[in-house]
């Protein structure tokens, strides 16, 4: 177990994509389709199969927490984990909110929103990449536990005596779920902008004290005006620094 959990090793040091993170991580790709086709046998109706689709979707989310704590313990973060991880996240949560709108269950305007949100955030993560990387916030994590609790309870079979504020109780809880994700998603737009805004200065900034220091040719160069020179347009770096999940 523990050649398991330390996972071979590289001639660098860094861990092999083979270790048990990434197997959890693995795991949790695999129960999005499983939860998928017990949630959708007779409808949706059968109490069992909906049962077994909630239990799939509750260990899914906790692989998700689990993986990421033995990847820090054990140093056995890799790139594959960086860019599985959040895929496998986005599938779990987007499937399932389909399908209960499919199932008519969940209104379609909840389920899109949410995934517009969560697409949106993704591509802007690639957009301002080149000046650095926005760290996860109390919000963030908010959304998921807001967004796990509300389906879990969508998913459960609803037994007799909760019938009359079960539904109540999941749609409240949703509601929340997407007031939080769309709060998180504007300042997530907010700290995009700002850290785009202060790469471009700092940017501009090393750009003057290249030229202050190279002297008159540095200066030309900087300024475009030297034959067979070329700079980005807006002043930044030609090549982002690193890629999606750096």
């Amino acid at each position: 177990m523990t050649s398991w959990l330390v996972a071979r090793r590289h001639a660098d040091g860094t861990a092999s994509a083979w270790n048990l993170a990434n197997a959890l991580t693995l795991l949790r790709v695999l129960l999005v389709p499983l939860m998928a086709a017990l949630l959708l046998v007779d409808g949706g109706q059968d109490d069992g199969w909906r049962l077994a689709a909630a239990a799939a979707f509750g260990v899914a989310i906790a692989t998700d927490k689990v993986d990421g704590e033995v990847a820090r313990r054990h140093d056995l973060v890799t790139d594959f984990g960086k860019l599985v991880d959040p895929i496998a996240d986005k599938a779990l949560v987007g499937t399932a909110l389909v399908l209960l709108s499919v199932l008519g269950e969940l209104p379609w305007w909840v389920t899109v929103l949410v995934l517009g949100r969560e697409v949106g955030v993704t591509l802007l993560r690639f957009v301002v990449i080149r000046w650095g990387v926005i760290p996860a916030s109390r919000g963030g994590k908010l959304k998921t536990v807001l967004q796990s609790l509300a389906i879990a309870l969508y998913l459960l079979p609803t037994p007799d005596v909760l019938a009359g504020w079960k539904p109540g109780l999941a749609l409240g809880v949703m509601l929340l779920a997407v007031v939080v994700t769309v709060v998180t998603g504007a300042d997530y737009v907010v700290s995009a902008v700002r850290l785009r805004r202060e790469g471009r200065r700092e940017q501009a900034a090393r750009e003057r004290a290249a030229g202050r220091a190279g002297g008159p040719l540095a200066d030309e160069a900087v300024d475009g005006g030297g034959p067979g020179t070329s700079t980005a347009a807006d002043g930044a770096p030609e090549e982002p620094r690193g890629g999606p999940h750096a």
